[in-house]
């Protein structure tokens, strides 16, 4: 019989409706059944692409017995943490406080009021590799709960204690040579034989790879821009990027990128996309631009949804084995493509006869570029019909997710001009609208999900505005529609208002923002998180929405609130620079301007125009093409030259002559 969670809207939640255990959504609802039964909350938290989160699920949520004692010993929480980050954020802090890691899907107990004594992720059923059974671990708690209430109080109220500390990581700006230790930092982080910062399991840098290529670009440093050259073609030639289908798997648990975790997520894939794109437009790289085709094409392919946003992810699992709609053997590529082109392929794809995955199954990786480029694409077409005829595909988390389509539509807006195909700055444009219409209340505040064209009932956070509003102005940079920018301007006013940690204090103190509004529903303390981890910090998100609307504006106002979110995280960014690569590559579009480039007039002169200006590497530099006489502020007194659609490039609203040859912008 159905739970409470039949009634969901996020696909993750939906996937535990049938569970036996009496499951409720989180909220004031939960926690007042909690004081009236006098027990415990058990909080679960994880994700529809999560492959830990589903085998947690069919060993313990599913059985009858765990899910009896759970019942009656706790009021049992479900949250997807896509929808309510603001949730995950605040019991991941305490998971880590009290464990010392994190990760889904995570286990924390709960009082009524909400405050943590007790924190874990996963919990096999059975005692394992030093993990006790989950319900070992049910039956201590609720022994815990009962018999020793003080020893409840004092740990709940120190974990409370510590989570209410507020992060401070102010710091002076970062000007040029903060930005020469940070990138010193990297570098000493920086895995010279792999690519990439650190050990496994290994993430894709994506933030820290964008901050180099603007270090680069500004300093002229070789060194910056190899660790970008290497660590992308590590990629985007393991196993952690699809040879077949394009797009990039979450995570590689190796160190050199051959076995990923295989969920795909939209946010990786956006991030990717866009710092590829830049890596390609900086060095001129085919690999590079090859990525960028195929993950923007797997986005419209396999992300796109009928009301034209883009799904949140595709699951790691499928018929629940991880890795089976994408692994192979050699007996299969013989099977698909013939005797001589599927050894071929077994020996371009390193896919051998032990296996690098399970069960003498491989990764697909390309090491190298095929000798016959025409017979490649006629192998990896077959392969790739015949992965989709008779493969069951992964699942699909088709909630959409206002901040990580903001990435998607700021990547995919600029790919278009600079590619030269509409079809990507199209689906930009949609997405966008879709943003500005189903994700926008009456009052102007951001819904962060909805679903199959259903808006959910969680409140935008920080990240969403900042991404949204950088996705605006992105749109309004390839349209010349002055409605973007009045729509930026209204996120971006509403974080100014509702956002800030001290909203009348001098700005040059840094104290940055809050990622929950001073309105949203009250948790036991008030979400604050500076480090950009898979995606960009809410606080580094702002702040690049802030230097683009400051650019086309001319407001100083935006321009005061970049600086202040970055300075608040300053002292993270220098000292921790893995975790600020957002915050820097934003400091370095402040150090750079950054240069405002509008092109006037229309026609095929524009168009060229507004290429060559995306086609600078200027680090942040803000680019907006549009007619004539376009209410803008940095269109004011600017017109065609002879005639013909001229291009002004300029710094704080001072400009250089305007110049009409395209090659005049890049010499």
């Amino acid at each position: 019989m159905a739970n409470r969670l039949s009634r969901a809207t996020s696909p993750y939640l939906l996937q535990h409706a049938d569970n036996p255990v009496d499951w409720h959504e989180w909220g004031e609802e939960a926690l007042a059944l909690a004081a009236e039964r006098d027990v415990p909350v058990l909080l679960s938290v994880g994700y529809a692409a999560c492959h830990w989160c589903h085998v947690m699920a069919h060993e313990s949520f599913e059985d009858v017995d765990t899910a009896a004692y759970l019942n009656a010993h706790f009021v049992p929480v479900k949250v997807d943490r896509e929808e309510r980050p603001d949730v995950d954020a605040v019991y991941m802090r305490a998971t880590t406080a009290m464990t010392g890691q994190g990760g889904w899907p995570m286990t924390v107990v709960l009082t009524p009021t909400g405050d943590p004594f007790f924190a874990g992720t996963y919990f096999p059923p059975e005692p394992r590799h030093g993990m006790p059974a989950f319900r070992q671990v049910l039956e201590a708690v609720a022994d815990v709960w009962q018999t020793r209430r003080g020893d409840v109080d004092r740990i709940s109220a120190d974990v409370v204690g510590h989570l209410g500390a507020l992060e401070d990581a102010t710091g002076p700006a970062l000007d040029a040579d903060a930005l020469d230790t940070a990138v010193r930092g990297l570098a000493a982080r920086y895995d010279a034989a792999n690519g990439g910062f650190g050990g496994a399991p290994k993430f894709p840098p994506s933030m820290c790879l964008e901050l180099l290529l603007r270090y680069a670009a500004r300093t002229g440093s070789a060194d910056a821009l190899a660790m970008v050259e290497h660590t992308a073609e590590a990629m985007a030639r393991g196993g952690m990027y699809d040879q077949l289908g394009g797009g990039f798997a979450r995570y590689s648990v190796d160190a050199g990128w051959v076995v990923p975790h295989f969920e795909k997520m939209l946010y990786d894939n956006a991030l990717l996309l866009r710092v590829s794109l830049h890596l390609w437009r900086q060095t001129g790289s085919d690999l590079a631009l090859r990525v960028v085709r195929e993950t923007a094409d797997f986005l419209l392919t396999d992300l796109a949804t009928a009301e034209g946003g883009f799904a949140s992810a595709l699951d790691a699992d499928t018929d629940g084995v991880e890795g089976a709609f994408y692994v192979w053997t050699p007996a299969q590529l013989v099977d698909v493509v013939g005797e001589a082109d599927g050894a071929w392929a077994a020996q371009l794809l390193s896919i051998t006869a032990d296996g690098t995955f399970e069960h003498g199954t491989s990764t697909a990786q390309l090491r190298e570029d095929p000798d016959d480029l025409a017979r490649w694409a006629d192998v990896r077409g077959r392969l790739a019909t015949a992965r989709r005829a008779e493969r069951t595909a992964p699942a699909r988390d088709d909630k959409v997710v206002a901040a990580w389509n903001g990435l998607a539509v700021t990547a995919l807006a600029e790919a278009g001009v600079l590619l030269g195909e509409p079809e990507y700055t199209d689906a930009a444009v949609v997405a966008a609208t879709l943003l500005a219409t189903l994700h926008t209340g009456d009052d102007g505040r951001l819904v962060r999900t909805s679903r199959d064209g259903v808006p959910s009932a969680n409140a935008g956070v920080l990240e969403d505005y900042g991404c949204v509003a950088e996705a605006y102005l992105a749109v309004l940079g390839v349209t010349g529609d002055a409605v973007w920018l009045t729509r930026a301007r209204a996120l971006l006013d509403v974080v100014l208002a509702h956002f800030r940690v001290a909203p009348d204090a001098d700005p040059a103190e840094g104290r940055g923002f809050y990622d929950t509004a001073d309105d949203a529903q009250a948790l036991v303390v008030r979400p604050r998180d500076l480090a950009d981890n898979a995606t960009p910090s809410g606080t580094s998100a702002v702040a690049a929405a802030f230097v683009s609307a400051g650019a086309i504006t001319g407001e100083g106002r935006y321009r005061s609130a970049a600086e202040e979110a970055v300075r608040s995280a300053s002292a993270l960014a220098t000292g921790s620079p893995r975790f600020a690569g957002w915050t820097l590559a934003v400091a370095e579009a402040l150090l750079a301007g950054p240069l405002e480039i509008a092109v006037v007039g229309e026609g095929d002169g524009a168009a060229a125009l507004h290429r060559a200006a995306l086609a600078l590497p200027s680090p942040g530099a803000v680019v907006v093409a549009a007619p004539v006489g376009t209410p803008l502020p940095l269109f004011e007194a600017k017109d065609l030259v002879d005639g013909r659609p001229a291009a002004y490039v300029c710094r704080g609203f001072v400009c250089e002559r305007p110049v009409t040859d395209p090659a005049a912008l890049t010499s």
